[in-house]
């Protein structure tokens, strides 16, 4: 296997599929999760099978924690004692999370300990498969042997048409984690409503309610409708929390009517499932040539 000058490192809340992983050598920092007095990493100690089985018995929810500077250093350090000079390390949006921030920190450290490494910190304002996405096309040019001053502006490129939509199959998780009141949950619960996020300057937005999964999923493909055009050409990663035959229907939906470059579909992690709940589905895509 090629052994890229270029080391890509992300997190586990990126999302990507450890096959795809694995093949592009992409190297993932885990995120924490804080359940009880248990302290939990993501998918190191806890995978996502056992996770979906207990989060619907949580009367709580469980605290995520971004990795430290310290967790960042480790990863960094090994990667220079190996041999890489360069890396690129790409974390979900400093405005929802402060692993942007702890990567920075530990830059400072290594530029004290081993100052001839050049690491590049990307925040991409965005969440779950567009970081993966981002993650991904850097790693695939990293192994082509594209210098890391091209790899950067590709992904400065994909930051602002790097889209995510996604919708919860219930309001619960929404509620226990405070992001909506009583009334909406209860509202919500009885009208079968689902609520469409996305992502805009790095935060998150909402999109409005449908009625129901088929109306949620005919709005996902307006979006990208309304982004790329009735014959845009995408990549695009399809997401979900314990729902892989109703992500198989979105998957039809979407592939039917656009020109699709590259799909695959993955699973969110644990701490990401934290705040959406079992059920969630959605993707992420950005527009191709």
């Amino acid at each position: 296997m090629k052994n890229p000058a270029i080391a890509i490192v992300t997190d586990s809340t990126a999302c990507i599929p450890q096959n795809l992983r694995e093949k592009l050598q992409i190297h993932e920092v885990a995120y924490y999760i804080h359940r009880g007095v248990d302290v939990l990493k993501d998918l190191v100690t806890v995978q996502r099978e056992e996770f979906l089985q207990w989060l619907p018995t949580a009367e709580e929810l469980p605290k995520t924690a971004n990795p430290g500077p310290g967790d960042y250093f480790k990863v960094y350090k090994d990667l220079a004692d190996s041999g890489k000079k360069e890396i690129i390390s790409i974390h979900m949006t400093s405005k929802g999370s402060g692993a942007y921030q702890a990567a920075c920190i530990a830059v400072k450290m290594m530029q004290e300990k081993l100052p001839h490494v050049h690491i590049e910190v990307i925040d991409t304002l965005n969440v779950a498969l567009c970081q993966g996405w981002i993650a991904i096309e850097a790693a695939r040019n990293a192994l082509a042997g594209v210098k890391i001053d091209k790899i950067k502006k590709i992904i400065q490129d994909m930051i602002p048409v790097t889209r995510m939509v996604q919708t919860a199959d219930t309001l619960r998780y929404l509620y226990m984690g405070g992001r909506i009141g009583k009334a909406m949950h209860l509202a919500g619960s009885i009208l079968s409503l689902k609520p469409l996020i996305s992502m805009k300057d790095g935060e998150i937005v909402a999109l409005g309610v449908a009625r129901g999964l088929n109306q949620a999923y005919r709005k996902m493909v307006n979006v990208i409708e309304s982004t790329v055009g009735s014959s845009g050409k995408i990549k695009v990663a399809y997401m979900h929390a314990g729902a892989p035959l109703k992500i198989l229907k979105l998957k039809e939906m979407v592939e039917t009517k656009f020109e699709i470059a590259e799909s695959f579909i993955s699973e969110l992690s644990p701490a990401l499932m934290v705040h959406t709940g079992p059920g969630t589905t959605g993707l992420c895509f950005f527009p191709v040539k």
